[in-house]
């Protein structure tokens, strides 16, 4: 099992910004992401909230149970220490992905208070972004 776990507003994929997040829906994210841990030989379970207190629960599931993660933590990733802090009590792989390239956006979105206590980050590709993630987690799950 590989949980993929999604921040705030990307609930609206296809509404939001199409200009940077693109005309795929989150439904779409969710398909593609099935599609990719079934071709790998994994299951997925993807989830978004819009709510911090959620996703830190969600986070603490994944490291009680020792599961391999894929986190978009949106807005969070620049300012939530308190998501910072449930990633770096990881006990598997978790690798922060993003749509659109943080660091080519606004200021406020080039610091990620992630990243060091993710295994790694894949920004920048779309949705693809997920599928590399995925295969990356797939890799590692395979070579420990």
């Amino acid at each position: 099992m590989i949980l993929v776990l999604n921040g705030p507003n990307l609930g609206r994929l296809g509404k939001r910004e199409p200009g940077v997040y693109g005309a795929s829906t989150y439904e779409d994210l969710v398909q593609l992401c099935r599609e990719t841990a079934g071709k790998l030989g994994h299951d997925v379970d993807v989830r978004q909230t819009d709510s911090e207190a959620e996703l830190i629960g969600w986070i603490h599931e994944a490291c009680d149970g020792r599961i391999p993660v894929v986190l978009n933590p949106a807005a969070f990733t620049h300012y939530s220490y308190a998501v910072r802090d449930a990633v770096a009590q990881r006990t598997a792989p978790l690798v922060e992905v993003h749509i659109s390239n943080p660091a080519s956006r606004e200021e406020f979105r080039h610091t990620s208070v992630v990243a060091g206590v993710a295994t790694g980050t894949i920004a920048g590709f779309g949705l693809q972004s997920y599928v590399l993630a995925l295969h990356a987690i797939a890799e590692m799950n395979t070579t420990s």
